[in-house]
């Protein structure tokens, strides 16, 4: 008979947030992180998700600074570079330890397998690509000049904006036939997958079982979401039916691996992984003592965290939505509005912007929630955790222009310059 463990959204919330480094006090801030400590970061959060947007800095960026306060970009184009982590898809394009490679097969096989007709319809810039990554080694997709444009899956389909080898570059990475080894600024630097693994050891092709390999994707997944609920489409990173995710979370309950859980005032169930049992359990122990303070932290939209929107909701009571793709006139918050984490609650958002030119980072709009603490309860914290953010990404001053509601602008007067 399978056990429920019953337990409290406070103890569920800081598991999670303990298991994603984001429980407890700062590493000390005054000296840089090293390579390793980021790098067993990536490891214990899984995967870090990528995106271009940097109304500060890029996603993946932005997900390792709230976590190690030491953080610099070049460490992970350092790590990048010397084959320590490859980017691939997980929860979506991310960077993933390189020691995973090959548990990732069943996501590369399905993409080999979608792709391989829009390939044949680019082939001889895809051949071209191949060559000149075999004769010359890693190379910027600037290098290839295109032959003729196409259409792009970005683009509309009536149109022809996209340049042959750009949109065979694309899918050869997609298709893990090439990856990207190296990072400068924006560009990315290509090279043939396979003779790179090879170099490190690695094998290209292992011929496992495709059952094991979802299995052993699977349990990736668990790891990084660490609190797992069976409502997800994408259910260990693949698509599964509503049948299909019961059977597979029940399989994992009866065999020991998965924990289900009834959380208080939540109606949906959740589970955890076995070995997560002991920490949770602590948590609740430690419940009555525990005092909800701590460092402010800015999260990016695509942070581990917030991958679940469902799941914040129901443990923070946070609504969460990334209004990138909604129209600028019926935004509430902001196109890059950052979730602000102080202690073991989300108390509201930020949406920030560095002008690089003038170093100034302005905040569009501080909003805090309505059932947030008293001001005087985290006013503290966040000034220090908001001077610690500008510093971290090279700004010199920082602008309040608008808070929600309005009587917080004149706690934040003092913040024009660092």
């Amino acid at each position: 008979m399978t056990t429920v463990l019953h337990t409290s959204k406070a103890a569920v919330r800081r598991l999670l947030l303990h298991t994603q480094s984001l429980l407890g006090p700062w590493p000390t801030p005054s000296r840089q992180s090293q390579p390793d400590e980021i790098m067993n970061l990536i490891r214990s959060l899984g995967c870090v998700q990528i995106d271009p947007v940097a109304a500060v800095a890029g996603n993946q960026h932005l997900v390792l600074g709230a976590r190690d306060a030491g953080y610099t970009p070049g460490i992970l184009h350092g790590l990048l570079k010397e084959h320590q982590v490859f980017e691939y898809f997980a929860n979506a394009a991310c960077v993933i330890p390189m020691e995973d490679y090959s548990t990732y097969e069943p996501i590369r096989a399905r993409y080999r397998e979608r792709l391989a007709p829009s390939l044949e319809n680019v082939r001889q810039a895809a051949d071209h690509v191949l060559q000149r990554l075999r004769d010359e080694g890693p190379l910027p997709s600037k290098a290839f000049q295109a032959t003729r444009r196409v259409s792009g899956y970005w683009d509309s389909p009536d149109m022809l904006k996209t340049k042959d080898t750009s949109l065979a570059i694309n899918l050869l990475r997609d298709s893990a036939a090439i990856r990207v080894v190296a990072r400068q600024g924006t560009e990315r630097y290509f090279a043939i997958t396979e003779a790179h693994l090879e170099q490190q050891g690695l094998q290209f092709g292992e011929t496992w079982d495709a059952e094991k390999q979802k299995q052993a994707l699977m349990d990736k997944y668990a790891h990084a979401y660490r609190v797992i609920d069976g409502r997800d489409p994408r259910l260990g990173w693949f698509p599964r039916t509503a049948a299909e995710r019961r059977s597979e979370l029940a399989a994992r309950v009866r065999d020991g691996r998965l924990i289900p859980l009834q959380v208080e005032e939540v109606a949906a169930p959740y589970y955890i992984r076995a070995e997560d049992e002991p920490l949770l359990r602590e948590m609740q122990r430690e419940e009555a003592h525990y005092e909800p303070v701590g460092p402010v932290r800015f999260l990016p939209p695509l942070d581990n965290l917030l991958w679940r929107r469902e799941r914040i909701v129901d443990l923070f009571d946070f609504h969460y939505k990334w209004e990138i793709y909604t129209p600028e006139s019926k935004r509430t918050y902001g196109y890059y509005a950052m979730p602000i984490l102080h202690g073991d609650r989300l108390i509201g958002r930020m949406d920030p912007r560095l002008d690089r030119k003038t170093g100034e980072l302005a905040i569009q709009l501080l909003h805090i929630e309505a059932g947030a603490p008293a001001a005087d309860e985290w006013l503290d914290d966040f000034k220090e955790g908001l001077a610690l953010f500008a510093g971290m990404h090279g700004a010199r001053s920082i602008t309040v222009r608008k808070t929600d509601p309005k009587g917080l602008s004149r706690l934040f007067r003092k913040l024009k310059t660092l």
